[in-house]
């Protein structure tokens, strides 16, 4: 339930005067001119350029400081003045840099020329672009197609992802994995089965009518702080917002405006939840379970008194499938069990239904503590129950909300970055582009990685990101990655992922969406699409980080064209320095989403993707939206029971962090300084175990499958965390979760409920 404390641990509303001194301190951090941070002012602007941070939904009417601090720091990131020059690799060799820590990787500043591994003297040395596409070019040509996974990180523009995936399908693999595999992979499989659609269906004017706001899993203050501004003017018309998360979060609690002098200057803030319950790791669709309960036992209530219905019943009978199975089960669930497995008390739990039986039009959002569970696709179905119960799915202020991370990870998705050849029109692309694509199922990333382990793999292609980080079972992975013949890799800066590499080795440096992309066709724009599914341009303002450095278009043309060589219709040279021409092949794939591409894409706010759902349309097998029943209220099957010892462990990220991405090693909302090493634990749990705080133990993992994974010297941290229920940092305890640990029908890692042991 909700306390007017706040967490000891940061007793502050978030944002606020804690907010602008971490950005004025990474600025400084990053060497970033005064003059050069009026740059945050294009920030998520229609002239500007599309943060590159997380996917929240920009406004047509932005505010003037239209970023938030996560959003500053990645700004910052990409605009350091600090530079990882070819110099640099001449004084370090690959095996010293293995030994740095990922912040001090990229804090070392931005990448400034094409490298190839040498083996010879174990350094990267910088080589000519042609040298370096012609080789990549080769290498691939001496390769099963079958045996090459090319991955995108969310940060691709909508134009590169289309040129990707055309290019590895011309290649003659449907191997492209993407960081939604990672994530909300379980929202795309669940959601399209409940509603037809594997996106969300609000927008941001449903904040404008909407009467109720549910948050599961999801950390508004650190993962998405502009949706603070949202939230703070629903709060500010009265709508309620109920909060189900582990752990009590700063974000989820108070907020206080930066951009708001009376809260800058008083003691003024926003409560944000008005009622925080602190769910199990895992228990999830429990708590659900026993909102749905008291809803259809109240409905069962006023039917027998033949008062006004609780549930829509309109809705349920013209639009849905399966009601009945699933009433009779929430009937037959004892709250005893739901009680147990949730770790709420029923009154909570009443309290909560209480507020979605008054409301009319609720909204759902919800993070990756939904997902990331073994199933994490049964939780999402388990939320579209919730919402269906009554009416809430197409109308107004209501709807599913899947909080996506990444600032363009649905949109690649959208273009054809998918595993799955059902989900990607591939007879349009074999009419438009003269070519047989491949039908075969190609590997996501979990499977991607379970055929390295296995040597099936030969060759990854890294569009960004730092996979090798971001993966479970690090102990297993890393060695096998090692043994690939060609590893390339798209990026920025340096991480680990360029560091374990494979015998044939390329590190590529490409622009940042924030750097402005000259071309003989003059200024190029690229575009990305945001959570709620509008696609917005966005042109880059800031000078290069170096004359060598090229565009994505530019990297994936030209190793595209290396490999394929000619190709009738394709384009490659064209499309690099003309990205208007992108576009024009994107509506022709997509014409019901991109239709006059290039003429919409600067609307303020974007142009809205259709979505059947929103307007009661169902692309479902049945028709309808469809009920589930859920195949069990344990997340975790294989959580031992009857094992006083076993903790869940969930894995978190700071608030100095993004994805992998370190920019601080401190987390100041969690109290947490000097240090990534930490575990956070429930006093009663630090007592019962005889710890106490500060004290180093070693965790590991309950498993029986022959392998010891354990991470040592973590140290306790007493936190506002459900008894039984630990966290640690991200991609930390990565170690600890198994590469099988993954939620049945989506593969997404279950990393956020990874069963553990201490040993030490």
């Amino acid at each position: 339930m909700t306390k007017d404390t706040k967490s000891p641990s940061y007793p502050f509303a978030s944002g606020g005067w804690g907010s602008l001194k971490s950005v004025a301190r990474i600025l400084a951090q990053e060497k970033i001119p005064l003059k050069d941070s009026a740059i945050l002012l294009k920030q998520n602007k229609p002239d500007g350029f599309m943060c590159v941070s997380c996917s929240w939904a920009k406004p047509a009417d932005p505010h003037t400081f239209e970023f938030c601090e996560s959003g500053a720091k990645a700004t910052a990131w990409d605009t350091t003045a600090k530079r990882m020059t070819p110099e640099f690799f001449e004084l370090n060799t690959v095996t010293s840099l293995l030994n740095w820590h990922d912040h001090d990787l990229e804090e070392a500043g931005r990448l400034t020329a094409p490298m190839r591994y040498d083996a010879a003297t174990d350094k990267y040395v910088e080589v000519s672009w042609d040298n370096a596409l012609a080789e990549i070019g080769r290498e691939l040509n001496a390769l099963d197609p079958e045996t090459v996974v090319f991955y995108t990180s969310g940060r691709a523009s909508l134009e590169t992802a289309y040129m990707y995936q055309l290019f590895a399908r011309m290649y003659g693999c449907n191997n492209l994995p993407d960081s939604s595999n990672m994530c909300h992979e379980s929202s795309s499989v669940g959601l399209k089965e409940a509603i037809g659609v594997g996106v969300g269906t609000i927008t941001l004017e449903d904040f404008e009518s909407t009467d109720l706001i549910f948050f599961f899993g999801q950390n508004v203050g650190t993962n998405s702080p502009r949706m603070l501004h949202q939230l703070q003017d629903a709060r500010k018309r009265g709508v309620p917002i109920v909060t189900f998360n582990p752990l009590r979060e700063p974000g989820l609690v108070s907020f206080a405006n930066p951009q708001s002098p009376v809260q800058m200057l008083t003691p003024a803030e926003t409560q944000i939840s008005t009622q925080y319950h602190q769910v199990k790791t895992g228990g999830d669709s429990a708590a659900m379970l026993g909102i749905c309960k008291a809803v259809i036992e109240a409905d069962d209530d006023a039917k027998a008194q033949g008062l006004t219905r609780v549930i829509d019943v309109a809705f349920i009978e013209e639009h849905t499938t399966g009601y009945e199975e699933f009433a009779a089960c929430a009937r037959a669930t004892e709250w005893s069990e739901i009680e147990r497995v949730s770790g709420l008390g029923r009154p909570a739990l009443l309290d909560a239904a209480s507020e979605y039986m008054k409301a009319n039009a609720v909204m759902a959002h919800y993070g990756m503590g939904l997902t990331q569970h073994r199933l994490g696709v049964q939780n999402v179905r388990m939320l579209c129950n919730l919402l269906f119960l009554r009416g809430n799915v197409g109308k107004p202020g209501a709807g599913p909300s899947p909080i996506r991370g990444h600032s363009n990870v649905q949109g690649q998705r959208t273009v054809g970055i998918t595993e799955k050849p059902e989900l990607a029109p591939l007879d349009q692309l074999a009419k438009q582009f003269s070519f047989e694509p491949p039908r075969k199922k190609g590997l996501n990333t979990i499977e991607a990685f379970e055929s390295i382990v296995k040597g099936d793999v030969k060759a990854v292609l890294n569009l960004g990101g730092n996979l090798v980080r971001s993966v479970p079972d690090r102990l297993q992975t890393e060695p096998a990655w090692a043994r690939l013949r060609l590893t390339v890799s798209v990026a920025t800066k340096l991480n680990r992922s360029h560091l374990v590499h494979g015998e044939v080795s390329y590190v590529l440096p490409c622009l940042s969406r924030i750097e402005t992309h000259r071309t003989p066709r003059g200024d190029q724009a690229v575009s990305m699409e945001d959570s709620t599914g509008c696609m917005h341009g966005s042109r880059g303002v800031t000078e290069p980080a170096s004359e060598k450095a090229r565009s994505e278009q530019y990297i994936v043309a030209g190793i595209a064209r290396a490999t394929l060589g000619e190709r009738p219709g394709v384009q490659w040279d064209a499309w690099r320095d003309d990205h208007s021409l992108v576009r024009d092949e994107i509506a022709k794939t997509y014409p019901e989403i991109f239709h006059d591409f290039n003429a919409r894409m600067w609307e303020p706010g974007g142009f809205h993707r259709p979505l059947p759902a929103r307007q009661r349309q169902w692309k479902t097998k049945s028709g309808k939206a469809e009920f589930i029943v859920p195949h069990s209220l344990g997340e975790d099957p294989d959580m031992p029971e009857n094992a006083p010892e076993a903790l869940r462990l969930m894995t978190l990220r700071s608030d100095s962090q993004f994805n992998t991405t370190i920019y601080n090693i401190e987390d100041r909302f969690r109290g947490v300084k000097g240090t990534r090493m930490v575990i956070l634990m429930n006093k009663a749990d630090i007592e019962r175990r005889h710890l106490s705080e500060g004290q180093k133990i070693t965790l590991q993992t309950i498993a029986d499958d022959g392998i010891d994974r354990r991470l040592e010297r973590l140290e306790v941290k007493a936190y506002d965390i459900p008894e039984g229920c630990i966290g640690g940092y991200y991609p930390e305890c990565n170690v600890l979760l198994p590469l099988w640990h993954y939620a049945k029908e989506s593969k997404v890692p279950g990393a956020k409920s990874i069963p553990v042991r201490i040993v030490g």
